[in-house]
């Protein structure tokens, strides 16, 4: 029978310690990069409903304007600028709105086919929509601006 010898059996031990460190690692790195933007779209998304309470509008948009939102660019939100200044407030926001919506896209879309995901970013996107139409709304109600 053939001995081992120390020097070798620490060897082993040392490269076996090494596989399953960085086995460990990679997987330590895939859950919390989903976790943690997971956590950035719920803390943009909750923004958006803050937003959206301070200009008086329901905190969730109109499920028939989320389901709307399916499979379209946070771009197709109707644009319009308002000159008005009773108007910038809501202008202000409607564009901070539409920021985070851009922004909970792109993380669902690294985040593949997860349906919670695609759900805020449809949801954002309804809002950024809404809260536009409002800003669009506004400057059609603002009085005339005075020369």
């Amino acid at each position: 029978m053939r001995s081992v010898s120390p020097v070798s059996t620490a060897l082993v031990a040392a490269t076996l310690a090494v596989v399953v460190a960085v086995s460990a690692c990679g997987r330590a790195t895939e859950v919390p990069a989903r976790t943690d933007l997971r956590a950035e779209i719920a803390a943009l998304w909750t923004q958006i409903r803050d937003w959206r309470r301070e200009a008086r509008m329901d905190v969730e948009p109109e499920r028939d304007s989320v389901l709307a939102m399916r499979g379209r660019p946070v771009s197709g939100a109707r644009v319009c600028s308002s000159s008005a200044p009773v108007c910038l407030d809501v202008c202000d926001l409607a564009d901070a709105i539409c920021d985070n919506a851009e922004r909970i896209c792109d993380i669902a879309s690294q985040l593949g086919d997860d349906p919670w995901a695609k759900d805020k970013c449809d949801s954002a996107k309804a809002s950024c929509t809404e809260s536009r139409e409002r800003c669009c709304t506004c400057e059609r109600q603002a009085p005339a601006a005075r020369d």
